[in-house]
């Protein structure tokens, strides 16, 4: 029906419910069937006119009436009430006296027949035509604000596939109270009940400013029922737009592990990196991509994208531009090796960066067990390299990121990364440059990260490999890895390790049972085979040593580390002579350095790496 059908159909409906309203109240009021009087024709044509004239500005015509709620009836109400005041205040001005009997009657069958006729095409729509046994039936976990907001968009959308049945929510102050027409019928711990006995196909977690914790706790309720689990996106989603409370999406491991993410300070970040030169080495990996990312909010002058592999720094570097083609930042790639020294200074002469973050290295613990002299050359020699060329050429702030398998290290991968640690806490104490590491633990979905390698075999119907059932790990998520390496810059002093406080620490086996639970499979459908641990490999990871780091925190969940014996003229005497050594030993005398205590520390026999 057009809007022109539609507002004629309107009005020839409303005028005969303003007429019948009128004449039936005088027929109750006087109860007499010669209702045609001169004040009853004045009043209905008075009101007649009236009720046109105020449904237009209160737009009752322009209503979709089978969206009708609270505010519709308020502007019926208004319009009515002031219709019913002008005719009393023409039966006033023409016969000296007002019919109130007759105009409270005709106030009240008016307001019945007007709403009546509105709201009986919703209850029509609701009762009948939205009725659609195909859809999902949905229980919804949050009855606040968010949770009303989902089931009203519910409602409302026909092409929902899910129908809002039930709430649950652990306020006992709403318990077996009705909520938009549905029950709230218990707390978290009655999810698994309410599925079976409401027969839920799906449940919605429906409160946006859920921490991890309280939502691994709901999840780990709605796991124990074999139905899929949505959630509503992000609170940061739904307040800039960028999502609606209709569009769910499902249950993501990062949603369950971690801590809650470290809030940036904007204007010290701001400080040091707008309209500076930065330069990130391995900018095409997965840490270094997302730091060029988090970076170019900051607006610097330049940025530029050191990698070795060519395919991954086009990629970052497209992406870049397509998200800030329109600001004046310059983009600039370089393909170039970290181990290549020459390369190194010429690039720092080029560009004079005021910044830089150095995310190059070969992290995987087993293939660098295989390799050490790889992992020799690419993560020491290499951040040797672009140490010293950022020295060379006065760059303010050079960040290394590092990780907790530097610690107490068994792998041939954290024994380097601990000594380039070293590498970069001697050189401060030389250098103009502010040298520092920053240390945190797994990244989830960056290269080499379990959780790809688990959904991998997931796909391929398992069995998910897992190598000790006792294995536990540390776990961020990128973006947040990024803004500690980007906040670590600002709070640099010189020679810190910057540690952030990761919260407790995830068993890789539970890690494989949520996976495996949010793929929607069973554990027994998939399975979980331990295969044992792997060279290098540690049951435990560590963040610091138990004397290494300082009980204050420099900034919200971030520690830094005292800075500790540095073994600078082993470190120089090993790069001289690790080509000669056999891969066996070298691997033996890399852990045997990194963790040694014999030998002469650095605090009191000073050798310069520059």
């Amino acid at each position: 029906m057009s809007y022109t059908q539609r507002l004629s159909l309107l009005i020839m409906a409303d005028s005969l419910i303003v007429l019948t309203s009128i004449f039936f109240s005088r027929f109750l009021v006087s109860a007499d069937i010669h209702v045609i009087t001169l004040p009853v024709v004045v009043s209905s044509i008075t009101l007649l006119l009236c009720h046109h004239l105020f449904s237009m500005i209160y737009k009752l015509y322009k209503k979709a009436w089978e969206y009708a709620s609270v505010g519709e009836l308020l502007f019926i109400l208004k319009a009515i009430t002031f219709s019913i005041a002008t005719a009393a205040m023409i039966q006033l001005v023409i016969f000296q006296d007002i019919s109130f009997r007759l105009l409270a009657v005709t106030w009240m069958l008016h307001i019945l027949l007007i709403g009546g006729s509105r709201f009986c095409w919703r209850i029509v729509r609701d009762t009948y035509i939205k009725k659609n046994d195909d859809k999902k039936r949905t229980l919804i976990v949050g009855a606040g604000s968010a949770g009303t907001m989902v089931v009203r968009q519910l409602t409302k959308n026909n092409d929902s596939e899910l129908l809002p049945i039930a709430f649950i929510d652990d306020n006992v102050n709403i318990r077996n109270l009705d909520i938009m027409g549905l029950p709230v019928i218990g707390g978290v711990d009655q999810i698994e009940k309410a599925v079976h006995v409401l027969n839920i196909d799906n449940i919605v977690i429906a409160i946006p400013s859920l921490g991890k914790r309280q939502l691994n706790t709901i999840f780990e309720e709605c796991a124990k029922t074999k139905v899929k689990t949505l959630i509503l996106p992000k609170l940061e989603d739904l307040v800039t737009g960028k999502l609606s409370v209709n569009q769910f999406r499902d249950v993501q491991v990062e949603d369950l592990l971690g801590r809650e993410p470290v809030e940036l300070d904007i204007d010290s970040i701001s400080e040091y990196i707008k309209h500076k030169v930065v330069l990130v080495t391995g900018a095409g990996g997965s840490i270094g991509s997302e730091i060029c990312r988090q970076v170019m909010k900051f607006d610097p002058l330049k940025i530029i994208l050191l990698g070795h592999g060519e395919n991954s720094i086009y990629s970052i570097e497209m992406e870049l531009k397509d998200s800030y083609g329109s600001s004046q930042i310059e983009c600039i790639t370089e393909i170039a090796d970290v181990q290549d020294a020459n390369k190194m200074m010429a690039i720092m002469n080029k560009y004079r960066p005021h910044v830089v973050y150095h995310a190059a290295a070969h992290k995987h613990v087993p293939l660098m067990e295989k390799n050490p002299e790889e992992a020799l050359k690419n993560n020491l020699i290499g951040t040797m390299n672009v140490a010293k060329a950022a020295s060379m050429y006065g760059v303010n702030i050079f960040v290394m990121i590092s990780t907790d398998k530097a610690v107490n290290p068994t792998s041939v991968m954290g024994a380097t990364k601990r000594l380039a640690e070293m590498v970069i806490q001697s050189m401060d104490k030389t250098s103009d440059t502010k040298f520092v590491a920053v240390r945190f633990g797994n990244v989830l979905g960056s290269r080499g990260s379990v959780i790809p390698r688990f959904k991998q075999q997931i796909e391929k119907g398992g069995p998910v490999s897992v190598t000790h059932p006792d294995m536990v790990r540390y776990f961020m998520t990128i973006p947040e890895a990024s803004r500690l390496v980007i906040q670590a810059g600002a709070l640099a002093k010189g020679g810190e390790i910057f540690i952030l406080d990761m919260g407790d620490p995830v068993k890789i086996v539970d890690l494989a049972k949520n996976l495996i639970r949010l793929s929607g499979n069973s554990l027994e459908d998939i399975g979980i085979e331990f295969t044992g641990t792997r060279p290098g490999e540690k049951l435990f990871e560590e963040l610091f040593k138990a004397n290494e780091v300082d009980e204050r925190q420099v900034y919200p969940k971030i520690y830094v580390g005292k800075t500790a014996d540095l073994y600078t003229e082993e470190i120089i005497k090993m790069i001289s002579n690790y080509a000669s050594l056999d891969k066996a030993i070298l691997r033996e005398q890399l852990l045997k350095l990194a963790n040694s205590s014999n030998v002469i520390p650095i605090s009191k026999k000073l050798i310069s790496i520059g």
